[in-house]
């Protein structure tokens, strides 16, 4: 019995860290409502981004799933940013991470999606963060259409793209 439910857990992690497979939503509520913040310390909420499609990404400088998918979110940024609001939020609270330390990342890599800081861990808990990267794609009128839990390609962040827009 120990055996087998430490299977069912180490094959449960393995999925969430190392690949994942978007899941379809259907019939789900518009997303609550939770305040971030931008690189100038203002205060941003995921509403005032409604009446565009949003893909919310939230990642952590020490997390290495996430460093390897965001050359895939810049490229998909640049290809998408002026139809698609990208917003690509920082757990930056616990863990040690902190403001300055995702923003030397970001700068250092050159990436130039908007990047928006969870300070007080409300956004990850709107939305069940147990497990980073997450990934949601949300449709013009706030509500999830699929989400991702891991790191994704370029293939599946193009099919999240294509349900929501």
């Amino acid at each position: 019995m120990k055996k087998t439910l430490l299977a069912i857990i180490l094959l449960f992690t393995i999925s969430c860290t190392c690949g994942c497979t978007l899941e379809i939503t259907n019939d789900t509520p518009p997303v609550p409502d939770f305040t971030v913040y931008n690189a100038a310390g203002e205060e941003v909420k995921l509403s005032d981004f409604h009446g565009k499609p949003i893909i919310l990404n939230f990642w952590a400088s020490w997390c290495s799933p996430c460093k390897e998918e965001m050359p895939e979110f810049e490229k998909a940024y640049k290809k998408h940013g002026k139809d698609i609001h990208f917003l690509m939020v920082n757990i930056t609270y616990g863990s040690g991470e902190t403001v300055e330390k995702a923003s030397s990342f970001i700068e250092s890599k050159g990436y130039t999606f908007p990047v928006y800081f969870d300070t007080s861990g409300f956004a990850a808990s709107t939305f069940n963060i147990s497990s980073i990267p997450a990934t949601f794609f949300i449709d013009k009128d706030g509500n999830v259409a699929t989400y991702a839990v891991g790191a994704i390609d370029m293939t599946d962040l193009e099919k999240g793209i294509q349900i929501i827009t």
